[in-house]
Order: C-alpha cells, then sequence, then structure tokens
C-alpha cells in the first residue's frame, strides 16, 4: 500500500542545462530514440526548453537553455548523479561514449545487483546510468498487480 504522507513521493523531473538547446535536442533524441514531446521557445523565439518523457514511468527529461538556470548556478559538473535504469549498462555506457559523452565515472560493480557508472555529456550534465535490481524487483511488482 502507498504512504500518500511521504514527503518525496518520487521522481518527477530532472533538468539538464545547454548552451545550445538545439543541438541538446538532436543529442538526446538521438539517444534516447524518440523525440521530445514539448517544447517551448523563449521570448526571443530561441528554442529554449524541450521535455521527453521516457521509461516504464514516464519519467521527465528536460534540457534548458543555460540562461535560464537559477543565478546561483555553478557551471560545470555538481555534487548529485541522478542515475536513470537501464538493462544493459555496458552497451548502454558504450553507445554514450561513442555519441561524444566522456566518461565521468567509470563502470562500477557495486554487489548485490547493482552496478553505475556515469558521463558528461557533451553539454556539461552529469549522465548516471545503473543496471539496479531493485528497480527491476519494484516493476514487476506493479506488473503483476
Amino acid at each position: 500500500m502507498k504512504n500518500l504522507n511521504q514527503t518525496l513521493r518520487g521522481f518527477a523531473t530532472i533538468s539538464y542545462w545547454a548552451d545550445d538547446v538545439q543541438a541538446a535536442k538532436k543529442w538526446y533524441t538521438e539517444l534516447l530514440g524518440i523525440g521530445p514531446y514539448f517544447e517551448r521557445s523563449g521570448p526571443d523565439g530561441q528554442l529554449a526548453y524541450v521535455e521527453f518523457r521516457i521509461g516504464d514511468y514516464q519519467h521527465e527529461l528536460g534540457l534548458i537553455d543555460r540562461r535560464f538556470a537559477p543565478a546561483a548556478a555553478i557551471p560545470g559538473p555538481g555534487g548529485a548523479v541522478m542515475y536513470w535504469h537501464v538493462d544493459d549498462i555496458e552497451s548502454v555506457l558504450e553507445k554514450l561514449l561513442s555519441m561524444g559523452a566522456k566518461e565521468y565515472e567509470p563502470l562500477i560493480q557495486r554487489g548485490a545487483g547493482f552496478i553505475t557508472a556515469s558521463v558528461l555529456d557533451p553539454f556539461g550534465n552529469v549522465l548516471g546510468i545503473m543496471y539496479n535490481s531493485h528497480y527491476l524487483e519494484i516493476l514487476g511488482s506493479f506488473q503483476t498487480e
């Protein structure tokens, strides 16, 4: 049974910043194999935001023109890594690197069914990937209900 009183209920949207949103849109469209479902231009008419819905729960990945970043944002990779579950981490990591992403953290066997890696996308954002046995366990429990 779901606890509706939890403070953090689930992942809603992650925002990645880019100096060239059009280039970021093209790169992520190639990576994901789908185009964004939503786009918005800024006051100058230039593409300022695109959003993809991806994965089993249709999580949102937003690409935002860096000029709209919070004033306190520090350029470059931050201290947090958000990991996306992938079924074949080696293949996905190879694809990311072949598309111009740079290794941020190599493939690491964490034990107990968890494997992680992360890259810097061509726009300077940390993109974490993870094979996560717990994710598959939870997904399986929803599919049998």
